[in-house]
């Protein structure tokens, strides 16, 4: 690794970290970049901390190639260290819990049935599973701006990672305009005689000012969202079981009825195909953890136990709940298409399942989570957007103008772009406010996939490279407990989804063939291919793949020495191995 980055990485560590120094028995804490100087106005501390993070200039050998430079850039953000273990555990938590799980089933158990919809979330959780496994073990070994934004570039191809990242910026950005239009909607649910654009206006500001706060800002607002949907879902099952059981007012024993009538498939093989990429939505934001890594404290202790998560996430939060909505509300449920919105909380099953066992009150408790939860898809929004730019900046694939980064560690031109495409919110007042929503939720449609697909694959491209370098796995702090396999899985997985979807796009349910349809359902595909030929035709490199022995496999680690790494990665297996066994069942699951 180049010294001048090896003394970057110690200074910035250093500025990070208080010492502390004994003075007459007692600790006094010794600040990073301590002086003399006296303390600012709290006015002019917070106009100084817009200022530009000045740090050491980077001085890159020109001969470096595209790949060489974005590894060492994205390896030295000034990006802010602010999140905290918690904060990533309810990241990882309640990131996808949202109105895909609370509102979005409603429609997919109308055209799937209840056992269409078990079945398309679960194949889709255990990709997932796989695929935050791969990431876990990236981000752990690679916490670096972007994180498997630039993974692509530095694993795959440039070009590939040109075109994934602007799919996920761009994904994200539309996402944060559309939401703030859902989140006002919700409010439809006790009075629809109010303009939906005063109420735009209250959550898009909340959500700009918490991401003004930086990262911590997220942080503490992403605790306290996930807290909230936990005890949601938590308390739906609660009730679910009760109500199945016949617990309910009317003491009614449903069981499983609406299995038998009206039955556990709706529209065959084509309605489990419908439910896969309504799927794939409601897992949307699982991958923000690794994202976030470049901003954790410690990625190596928190990072792994926020990826074992996602195993409790699945099977708790989706298969659990949505086992219990198909028994409590059939598929023929004529309510469940009657929604106007991805956030109307009149077509969520969550709040059928309430009304119908006739328990008053609680319906408007359920619509202030799914009010609450697409806040948290906005603020998640302006978080991944923002980051996502500064890290294409950096590898000068954007303006260099998101690579500003703020003393407080903020990409802050970032984060007021996305606001400022927010604005787009207020098209809800305008005459033809659904087909320009339907089009610019069209341009994300498949964003997510794509996402997981090349996590996966720059996964089975790292674990090669090791390989053909004559490296093992000895050297990494954390390896997916899915291993290799696990991301053939996944890669394998999203392309058999894309089938599915192009399957549905080509031929709707209850529908003819039409154009409009089908780009509304497969146009981020097309977007893809044409970042990629750009990207191609403008740098003029042909290349279709990084070739396993030069890809860079050590910079951006925080452990620089790996025979320290190793030797302490040896002792804690020990230490591991001399415990009881439950202590180590948990210690692999949690």
């Amino acid at each position: 690794m180049p010294e001048k980055e090896l003394n970057y990485i110690a200074s910035r560590e250093a500025a990070e970290n208080s010492s502390y120094e004994k003075e007459g028995g007692v600790e006094v804490g010794i600040l990073p970049f301590q002086n003399d100087k006296p303390k600012l106005p709290f006015f002019e501390r917070f106009v100084d901390s817009f200022r530009r993070y000045e740090a050491e200039e980077l001085n890159l050998d020109p001969n470096l190639t595209e790949i060489e430079k974005t590894a060492i850039i994205t390896a030295n953000t000034p990006l802010s260290r602010a999140l905290k273990n918690r904060h990533l555990q309810m990241i990882a938590i309640g990131g996808a819990i949202g109105t895909g799980l609370f509102v979005g089933s409603g429609s997919r158990l109308h055209t799937g049935g209840p056992a269409g919809v078990l079945i398309g979330y679960f194949l889709i959780g255990t990709m997932i599973y796989a695929t935050c496994q791969a990431l876990g073990e990236l981000a752990v070994t690679f916490p670096v701006a972007g994180a498997f934004v630039t993974y692509n570039t530095r694993f795959i191809d440039p070009s590939w990672g040109f075109a994934m990242a602007w799919n996920y910026a761009m994904g994200w950005l539309i996402t944060l305009p559309l939401e703030l239009v859902a989140a006002s909607l919700t409010v439809d649910y006790w009075n629809s005689t109010e303009n939906p654009a005063a109420f735009v206006c209250i959550f898009y500001v909340v959500i700009c000012a918490i991401n003004f706060f930086g990262a911590k800002g997220y942080g503490e607002a992403e605790f306290v969202f996930s807290i909230i949907k936990v005890i949601a879902i938590v308390g739906f099952i609660i009730f679910g079981i009760v109500i199945i059981c016949g617990g309910g007012p009317n003491h009614e024993y449903l069981g499983a009825r609406y299995y038998y009538h009206p039955g556990a498939f709706a529209n065959g093989f084509k309605g489990v195909c419908s439910v896969f990429v309504s799927a794939a939505f409601a897992f949307g934001g699982t991958e923000l953890a690794g994202l976030a890594a470049a901003e954790t404290q410690n990625p190596r202790k928190s990072l792994p136990k926020a990826t074992k998560q996602v195993f409790w996430r699945i099977t708790l939060f989706y298969i659990i709940s949505l086992l219990l909505v198909g028994l409590l509300v059939p598929y023929d449920d004529k309510r469940l298409t009657e929604g106007t919105s991805s956030a109307d909380a009149r077509a969520s099953p969550f709040v059928l399942a309430i009304v119908d066992a006739g328990i008053h009150g609680l319906p408007s408790v359920m619509n202030v989570v799914i009010m609450i939860s697409v806040c948290s898809v906005g603020n998640s929004a302006v978080y991944a957007s923002s980051r996502t730019l500064a890290a294409l900046a950096a590898c000068n694939q954007a303006p260099k103008i998101f690579n500003y980064i703020d003393k407080k560690g903020r990409p802050i031109f970032g984060v007021i772009v996305t606001c400022l495409i927010g604005a787009l919110c207020f098209l809800v007042a305008a005459r033809n406010q659904d087909a320009v929503f339907s089009w610019m939720s069209a341009l994300s449609g498949l964003s997510s996939l794509f996402t997981w697909g090349s996590i996966c694959f720059c996964h089975i491209r790292f674990r090669y490279a090791l390989k053909v370098q004559g490296r093992t796995t000895e050297e990494l702090a954390y390896t997916a407990q899915a291993g290799v396999w696990g991301s053939y899985y996944g890669v394998g997985l999203v392309i058999l989804v894309l089938i599915a979807q192009f399957y549905i796009a080509l031929f709707p349910i209850g529908g003819e063939p039409n154009a409009s349809d089908f780009f509304q359902s497969y146009l981020s595909f097309p977007i893809i291919l044409v970042f990629y030929g750009a990207h191609k035709l403008w740098t003029r490199n042909w290349t279709l793949y990084v070739r396993a022995r030069d890809i860079d496999l050590d910079t951006g680690r925080r452990e620089l020495d790996l025979d320290v790494l190793k030797q302490e990665l040896l002792e804690e297996k020990e230490i591991l191995a001399g415990k009881p066994f439950y202590k180590r069942w948990w210690h692999f699951w949690c």
